[in-house]
């Protein structure tokens, strides 16, 4: 356990985020890792950027109203007003946050109004109050030698107060209050972006985890019906198995690969069927390459999957599977119909095309079209995907 949170406390940020470093012990632990990671450095991220925003506000801010007093009252007026000023910026930027994040995010936000209301005068009166105790018997004395208001007048003089302390402070909470709500709205907009991006990236893994031992499955089987049928072709269907696993483990894992790496393992994985096969199956290829577009690994090469599995497979007759494949600037099209028995239809096949169908709504949203049909007993699936993602 040590080792685990020594983890977490060295993963500081996504970008050093390395689920490899966990002891084999703690693998079960990934989940947790990844999301104490995403909510450290998201943490990291906000008081970094709280920061700055505040910085960058309060300066805005104090420079605006320094320039508006400067052109009503010029010198000397102006600079004895300056500590004033400072110090009025003290209480306006805690009375500020204080109302923001604890006021407005703990009472207001979870419809506590009347307690908000009470607790807002009471705050904005204190921290009135506050600001000229500290205006009076602390900055005063270092440039101005008239006497001092006592603390009674401080907090009955309400006309005084109301004008010159609560004013300022009550205008600059609201600008405050309502540019912090805005950046707020925008950075929940963009995290929930964030998070949407991320949980797409996990469900398509989780799809691609379903569908890669599906295929594999289903080639070790003829495979082994090779071995059994004619041993001098079982070498060669190692050697085109080689090529589709080295596919999965190198590049299935990417999100998008060349329309040119999907054809070659396609036809690897058509010569393996062929093996199976004589004269029985009638197989047409149409390759309509135009561009060398991007599409999602394993993808086109399931559908063929499935027309060998639940077409060829499962007919004693004559098998007929075609394939047809044409990309331009604009789109990639897709499309397999092979032979069909009406009873075939199963729930294995029904849960490879919905894996398809989940995996094109993840990438490309509503931008894909994915069309499945039987026509005079043949069984089609076509889609149609964008040139680029997006």
């Amino acid at each position: 356990m040590n080792n685990l949170i020594s983890y977490f406390n060295d993963a500081s940020c996504r970008s050093s985020l390395n689920l490899s470093r966990l002891p084999s012990t703690y693998k079960k632990w990934n989940l947790i890792v990844y999301f104490w990671i995403m909510i450290k450095c998201s943490l990291n991220n906000n008081a970094k950027q709280s920061t700055v925003f505040q910085l960058f506000f309060w300066i805005l801010f104090f420079l605006i109203g320094e320039a508006k007093i400067y052109a009503e009252y010029r010198q000397p007026l102006f600079s004895m007003n300056i500590p004033y000023d400072l110090c009025h910026l003290i209480f306006q930027v805690l009375s500020a946050n204080f109302i923001y994040f604890i006021l407005i995010k703990r009472l207001f936000y979870k419809k506590h109004y009347f307690q908000f209301v009470v607790f807002l005068v009471t705050s904005i009166y204190l921290f009135s109050v506050s600001n000229r105790v500290f205006a009076i018997y602390i900055t005063e004395p270092f440039f101005s030698n008239e006497p001092q208001d006592d603390l009674l007048s401080i907090f009955t003089d309400l006309d005084y107060l109301f004008c010159y302390y609560v004013i300022p402070i009550a205008t600059a909470s609201f600008v405050f209050v309502s540019v912090a709500f805005m950046f707020d709205l925008r950075n929940e907009k963009q995290y929930s972006v964030e998070i949407l991006k991320e949980k797409a990236e996990l469900e398509l893994k989780a799809l691609k985890t379903q569908l890669n031992p599906h295929f594999l499955f289903n080639t070790l089987n003829n495979i082994y019906s090779l071995s059994i049928i004619d041993s001098e072709k079982t070498s060669e269907s190692i050697s085109r198995l080689s090529n589709i696993l080295d596919y999965i483990l190198y590049k299935g894992h990417n999100k998008l690969i060349s329309i040119s790496d999907e054809l070659k393992v396609i036809h690897d994985y058509i010569e393996l069927e062929k093996l199976r096969y004589d004269s029985r199956l009638e197989l047409i290829i149409t390759e309509q390459i135009k561009n060398q577009n991007f599409v999602p690994p394993l993808l086109f090469l399931s559908l063929v999957e499935n027309a060998f599995k639940h077409g060829a497979g499962s007919i004693s007759g004559n098998i007929f599977i075609s394939v047809f494949i044409e990309t331009n600037a604009v789109k990639t099209v897709f499309k397999v119909e092979n032979s069909f028995v009406p009873k075939e239809i199963n729930n294995e096949k029904s849960m490879g095309l919905k894996i398809i169908q989940e995996q094109l709504k993840i990438i490309y949203g509503n931008l894909s079209s994915y069309l499945v049909k039987n026509k005079d007993n043949r069984f089609i699936v076509e889609i149609i995907i964008p040139a680029n993602e997006n």
